[in-house]
């Protein structure tokens, strides 16, 4: 790591070996959470016969629902992708009539994407389930401590951004 970029370790609470284990617990568990949800999610997309990632822009076009659409940026920068992989993708949903892609009445350039009705149907049916599973996943945590941990992850990768950038800029 470099000099003047703090380790991990020193960010906590000072550098004992203790603490630096317990990043490098910490960053193994948060990978290995990160390949559960992406196993759960190409489970929802093989119902509907459609990637994970594919999954991930229908349950972003749910979580952002708006009358007349989604601009793709808007999309893209609630899964952390690129604007052009929301593109080619919605193109393939679109193609297998799951979304629909229309321009901008106000900027031509802008795309927005909304749920046909077959899968706002589909989502529907399946809400049920999708609670049920929040609920055994995260049943332990109250919605404050469920709300802070979100936040102090929120904070956490604001601050691995910022440390990005800044060993990026040193290369």
């Amino acid at each position: 790591m470099p000099p003047d970029l703090p380790s991990p370790a020193r960010q906590v609470a000072g550098s004992s070996a203790e603490i630096q284990e317990v990043v490098r617990r910490f960053t193994w568990e948060i990978r290995s959470i990160n390949l559960c949800l992406e196993e759960l999610r190409q489970f929802r997309g093989d119902v509907l016969g459609i990637t994970g990632p594919q999954w991930m822009i229908l349950m972003a076009l749910t979580e952002l629902g708006r009358d007349g659409g989604v601009p793709v940026n808007v999309v893209a920068k609630l899964m952390h992708v690129d604007p052009s992989f929301v593109t080619s993708q919605s193109k393939l949903l679109e193609k297998n009539g799951f979304l629909r892609r229309k321009p901008c009445t106000r900027d031509g350039r802008v795309v927005q994407l909304s749920l046909t009705d077959k899968t706002s149907k589909h989502l529907a049916s399946v809400a049920a389930q999708q609670e049920a599973l929040d609920e055994f996943v995260f049943g332990d945590f109250g919605t404050g401590e469920l709300t802070e941990f979100a936040d102090r992850l929120t904070a956490l990768r604001n601050r691995l951004k910022k440390a990005r950038l800044k060993v990026a800029l040193e290369f």
